[in-house]
């Protein structure tokens, strides 16, 4: 069952311009807007169906029709359990809460599956050495997904990132460059040096193909609910892409006559120290304002600026959803109920999502019955500054 890639396509509605996809690509060269990846959906349809999932390897490159063309570059990535939380349900007033722990992938975060894939195209493209920035998690998975592939990988991440993130990406033998700053300025670093060394960048939105390994969590919670969806999706929104990537899945559904109109409302989360996401829904803003002085023990919500904003405000809009943001203390007690009451270490960015839950039940925003899925980015195991001062408070 091969690709149906057909062309790349600006995400910008005042643009979409088309381009052809068998050549490395960043942004759109006439707006500066992301590229999005499409594909022959009626030609999809004819073999992605939930029988013929069934008989494929428990891997997101299992929805092949749906995703880029090439040899991928894989660890295992995707097929993350989809666990009930019925204790925690209980506590916060639910009876469907579930979490989908992105932590059980490889390098013990959902980047494993951007990543995956831009890699995976990196490669085919004849790209020698990738280049990023990162909060953490992206840094780690590029690196070795970099190494996997017998790519070169160099990283600017900001000199406070969780020691174990730097460590991991070091032991990928990537090329670490550790910056005082926030990843808005280690994005400045990679933007100016890229052109200079030959480097591709593949920083968030800035190259087509992350967000399609993102979009698989949307497809997966598709089977999972045995081709429904949940009523809420809560989801820890630093760049966003997995909250764009999950609503293009749901498009790409639909198109196929896979699901019907109905989506789920989607929740973005986010730490009050770094909550441009936020402050834009409140005012009802098509795009978000730089953040100053960001700062949050969630490293990987400290993002001032998302590059898809616009695509993370307008899917939030659509889906009649809400953005919440929750102060470190909340996200850090959350995290601990979380492990207290199902067993799971979480990334902080996750506790954001749950503190984020536990603030919209209070508010009558999430109704006892619904299905609700919140998104565990990560292990907690790669925060063990965040957890040793949780724990010591």
């Amino acid at each position: 069952m091969p690709s149906t890639l057909t062309h790349l396509q600006c995400s910008r509605p005042t643009c979409g311009a088309v381009f052809d996809h068998t050549a490395p690509r960043n942004l759109c060269p006439q707006c500066q807007g992301p590229l999005l990846a499409r594909y022959d959906l009626t030609a999809a349809r004819r073999t992605l169906t939930r029988e013929a999932l069934a008989t494929r390897p428990a891997s997101m490159w299992r929805y092949e029709e749906v995703m880029p063309g090439a040899p991928p570059v894989t660890l295992g990535e995707g097929m993350t359990p989809l666990l009930r939380a019925a204790r925690l349900g209980r506590q916060l007033g639910l009876d469907r809460l579930y979490i989908k722990d992105e932590g059980q992938n490889p390098t013990a975060s959902f980047k494993a599956r951007g990543l995956s894939a831009a890699v995976t195209m990196a490669r085919a493209l004849g790209i020698a050495t990738i280049a990023l920035p990162t909060a953490g998690n992206a840094g780690g998975a590029a690196a070795a997904y970099a190494a996997r592939a017998g790519l070169r990988c160099v990283i600017a991440m900001p000199s406070d990132t969780p020691s174990a993130i730097v460590l991991e990406c070091r032991a990928f033998d990537a090329e670490v460059h550790l910056i005082d700053g926030l990843i808005s300025d280690c994005g400045a670093f990679i933007a100016q040096n890229a052109p200079k060394h030959g480097w591709f960048e593949v920083s968030t939105l800035k190259e087509p193909y992350r967000i399609e390994g993102k979009k698989t969590m949307g497809y997966e919670l598709w089977e999972e609910f045995v081709g429904a969806l949940p009523d809420v999706i809560v989801y820890p929104t630093g760049g966003g892409v997995g909250l764009i990537g999950m609503w293009k899945a749901f498009e790409e559904l639909e198109a196929m006559n896979l699901t019907g109109s109905r989506r789920p409302r989607m929740i973005a989360a986010q730490a009050a120290g770094c909550a441009p996401i936020v402050r834009a829904f409140d005012r009802r803003a098509p795009a978000s304002e730089a953040w100053e002085n960001a700062a949050t023990v969630a490293a990987g919500l400290r993002v001032p600026k998302p590059l898809g904003d616009f695509l993370i405000l307008a899917d939030v809009y659509a889906s009649g959803g809400q953005a919440v943001a929750v102060d470190d203390g909340e996200l850090m007690a959350a995290c601990r109920d979380m492990a207290r009451l199902e067993g799971i270490l979480a990334a902080p960015e996750g506790g954001a999502g749950l503190a984020a839950i536990q603030r919209l039940v209070a508010r009558g925003h999430i109704a006892r019955g619904e299905s609700v899925v919140l998104f565990n980015t990560g292990s907690g195991y790669k925060y063990l500054e965040a957890w040793k001062a949780a724990l010591a408070g």
